[in-house]
C-alpha cells in the first residue's frame, strides 16, 4: 500500500497524478488526510480522502509519498504525526517519496544527509545535508525518491512505480497513457 498524504493546500497534480499512474500500475494507493475527509487543495480542488491519517498501517506500507505546495507542506510540516510517521517508515526501510517543497521537511528532519535529493528551485538550501541536484525532475537515491515540481508529477509517478513494480510495469503505464 501507498499512502500518498494531504495536508490542507496540498498541489494537486503532485499527489493526484502519481495515485493515478500507481493505481492504473495496479499498485494499491490511498490518500491519507491529516484531517477531515475533504481536503482543499491549494489551486482549490478539493479531494475526498480514502482514509485519515491515524488510519495509515505501516505493517501494509510499501511507500509514503508527501506532495509539495507551499501551504501543504507548512501544514504536514506543523502536525507532528506526520514526521513520526516518516520517521518509523525509514527506520522499517519502508520507501519515503517526497516532490517540490516536500523534500525540505525531509531535509529539516535529518532524512537526507549524504543523499542526493532534489526539490523546488530556490529551496535547495533547506535540504541540509542532501547531495542537491540541479536535474532531472526526479532523483532516486536509496530507499528515497524526491522529485522537483508539478511539473514533474508524471516522472514522479512513474519512477514510484517502476521503484515498486520494476521498469517493466512504468514502462507499460507509461505507453498507456502515452507518456
Amino acid at each position: 500500500m501507498v499512502y500518498i498524504l494531504l495536508a490542507p493546500g496540498f498541489e494537486e497534480a503532485e499527489a493526484l497524478v502519481p495515485a493515478d499512474l500507481l493505481r492504473r500500475a495496479g499498485v494499491e494507493a490511498a490518500l491519507a488526510a491529516l484531517e477531515g475527509e475533504l481536503v482543499p487543495g491549494g489551486h482549490g480542488i478539493t479531494v475526498k480522502a480514502d482514509l485519515a491519517l491515524d488510519q495509515v498501517d505501516l505493517d501494509r506500507a510499501e511507500m509514503i509519498v508527501l506532495p509539495g505546495g507551499g501551504v501543504g507542506v507548512k501544514n504536514l510540516g506543523a502536525d507532528p504525526r506526520v514526521e513520526e510517521l516518516v520517521r518509523e517508515a525509514v527506520r522499517r526501510d519502508i520507501w519515503v517519496a517526497a516532490i517540490c517543497a516536500a523534500p525540505t521537511l525531509l531535509g529539516r528532519w535529518g532524512l537526507l544527509e549524504g543523499k542526493r535529493a532534489i526539490c523546488y528551485p530556490g529551496m535547495e538550501g533547506q535540504l541540509a545535508g542532501a547531495r542537491v541536484q540541479p536535474s532531472p525532475g526526479v532523483v532516486a537515491d536509496g530507499k528515497t525518491i524526491t522529485g522537483r515540481a508539478a511539473g514533474s508529477a508524471f516522472d514522479f509517478g512513474v519512477a514510484l512505480i517502476e521503484a515498486l513494480s520494476g521498469s517493466k510495469a512504468a514502462g507499460q503505464v507509461a505507453e498507456s497513457i502515452a507518456y
